[in-house]
């Protein structure tokens, strides 16, 4: 597993920069967004180091299903509302025009009561 040892998330994945845990497996770690947008909002990211989408390659497709699978199941136990009523959104800023600003690809989930998106980008 790749890993780059000036990567914030990184470190934060390996455990030497504290955050709050929200999972952790063999290949995924979910914390805690420091400045969150939302009531719910973490962050999950791969432990293997992938700088943004645009590094994604056919390699990545389990990765990256299991990814899609998890990000519901932990939204629910986060304290997101069950669908269709309630619901949660996912963000995955690509590259500087597309606002990522930590060069490790990362999944925001978001979601809780609104309106906490009124004067947010999407």
């Amino acid at each position: 597993m790749s890993h780059s040892e000036n990567c914030i998330f990184c470190k934060i994945a390996a455990g030497s920069i504290p955050s709050r845990k929200v999972y952790e497996d063999d290949e995924l770690f979910a914390f805690d967004d420091i400045h969150p947008w939302a009531p719910v909002h973490f962050l999950l990211i791969p432990k293997a180091h992938i700088a943004s989408m645009a590094q994604v390659g056919p390699e990545h497709a389990a990765l990256l299903g299991r990814m899609l699978v998890l990000a519901p199941q932990l939204a629910l136990q986060q304290g997101c509302q069950p669908y269709p009523e309630g619901g949660f959104r996912i963000v995955v800023n690509t590259g500087a025009l597309g606002g990522q600003e930590v060069h490790h690809m990362h999944f925001h989930v978001l979601g809780g009561p609104r309106p906490w998106l009124k004067d947010r980008p999407v």
